[in-house]
């Protein structure tokens, strides 16, 4: 029956019906409920939903328990009142409550649920098709269904099924989106982490690249001290043999290219090993760091003057003739002469022979001839007495060495 059919107490007679006979309303012919009719309706889901079916009548209360217990968890209650004392013990998922009760009246209970428990599904069942009653289960308890009796027990169980369908969707998505804002805290608390962890990287990426820039610069320093020590005499300070070596081949490759005059000069200090004898080592060391001071600052600025082992010196003098070679070697020559070394309260006095090879313009010869040719010429000056200058012009190629002129090989 619709709600706007005239306030008839439906009484269909059939299959299924359930008798809807009510104690001080009057009474309303039904049939017995047939025993074993519920029976073969199927559990539409293991997890069964919770059913509280409040009427004041007991016999409706029973069939409806013993009918609807297959397919869910069936309390019941004979008054609002008792309703909610059952839904203080436990809230549940769908109530299916009468009108007419005692006291307080069904739409008064759903109205009730509906402020206290929004998520349990509410239906409301009458005998009686009032307007008025219809519109107060809607506006006021929200209901799901609004059931007329008597009511055919499939149609019931239909309703209920979707009642629960409807109660399961609604708590699945409320899980669903439970479980999304979780998921969305989890996302944003992973966000928050990875993003520290970013700047913590980042700060990491910036700390290594500063170390890693430091100690590069560390190492380019270290390494040009350590090729500055390599090239460079410990004693004097000067270019050592190796350094002098370097010099002189690049100075024989850059006259390949611009043919100039180059001279090369050893010096080596007279009767060196008599003032190791009478000042020990200290004091030959200190007539050698004098000695290389006094050479450095004897030669111009584009010549290059180093120490090569024990008391011998070598100066590579570029863009220089047999005349300019002779002026350099007798300054060098006499800067030593007058040169004076105190040690320990001793004045030392040391002279120098200086052997010049020059290497004209116009002709060629490699670093180890060139050599070749300031070790004769030392020897020269050694042989004539020492203090003294001897230069010679290297015309060609010459020997490495002589048995009477031996030369130090390059390295």
């Amino acid at each position: 029956m619709g709600i706007g059919e005239k306030n008839t107490p439906r009484t269909s007679r059939g299959p299924g019906f359930v008798p809807g006979g009510r104690k001080g309303h009057g009474s309303r012919p039904g049939i017995p409920f047939l025993p074993g009719f519920c029976e073969g309706y199927p559990s539409v889901a293991d997890n069964r939903c919770s059913l509280l079916v409040v009427d004041d009548e007991r016999h409706i209360l029973n069939t409806l328990h013993t009918c609807l217990s297959k397919e869910f968890d069936v309390r019941t209650a004979a008054s609002a009142e008792e309703a909610m004392d059952r839904i203080a013990e436990a809230v549940p998922d769908i109530i299916l409550s009468d009108q007419r009760l005692p006291g307080i009246s069904g739409v008064q209970l759903l109205e009730w649920v509906r402020q206290h428990h929004p998520k349990t599904v509410r239906m409301l069942m009458t005998g009686y098709a009032e307007l008025e009653d219809a519109v107060q289960a809607i506006n006021r308890g929200n209901v799901y269904r609004y059931l007329f009796k008597p009511w055919r027990l499939d149609e019931l169980v239909g309703v209920l099924r979707d009642a629960a369908h409807a109660f399961r969707l609604e708590r699945s998505n409320q899980l669903l989106l439970e479980e999304l804002r979780r998921l969305n805290l989890e996302l944003e608390k992973h966000k928050q982490e990875l993003e520290k962890r970013n700047e913590q990287l980042q700060r990491l990426n910036e700390e290594l690249e500063s170390r890693v820039s430091e100690r590069t610069r560390e190492l380019e320093q270290k390494t040009s001290v350590l090729e500055r020590l390599a090239l460079t005499d410990e004693l004097t300070g000067l270019p050592n043999r190796r350094a002098l070596e370097q010099i002189l081949h690049s100075e024989i490759r850059r006259r390949a290219r611009y043919p100039s005059p180059l001279a090369v000069g050893l010096i080596d200090a007279d009767h060196f090993k008599d003032i190791n004898s009478l000042y020990h080592h200290t004091g030959g060391d200190q007539v050698l760091i004098c000695l290389g001071k006094t050479l450095n600052s004897s030669v111009r600025s584009v010549d290059t003057v180093g120490r090569i082992g024990g008391e011998e010196f070598l100066v590579v003098a570029p863009q220089t003739d047999s005349d300019g070679a002779r002026n350099l070697a007798e300054r060098i020559r006499s800067a030593a002469e007058n040169m004076t070394v105190e040690h320990h309260g001793h004045k030392i006095h040391v002279t120098v022979s200086v052997g010049m090879a020059v290497l004209e313009a116009d002709c060629h010869m490699s670093a180890d001839q060139l050599w070749h040719e300031a070790a004769v010429a030392l020897s020269e000056a050694k042989a004539r007495g020492r203090n003294c200058c001897v230069v010679r012009a290297a015309e060609g190629p010459v020997p490495r060495a002589t048995a009477s002129h031996p030369a130090p090989a390059l390295t």
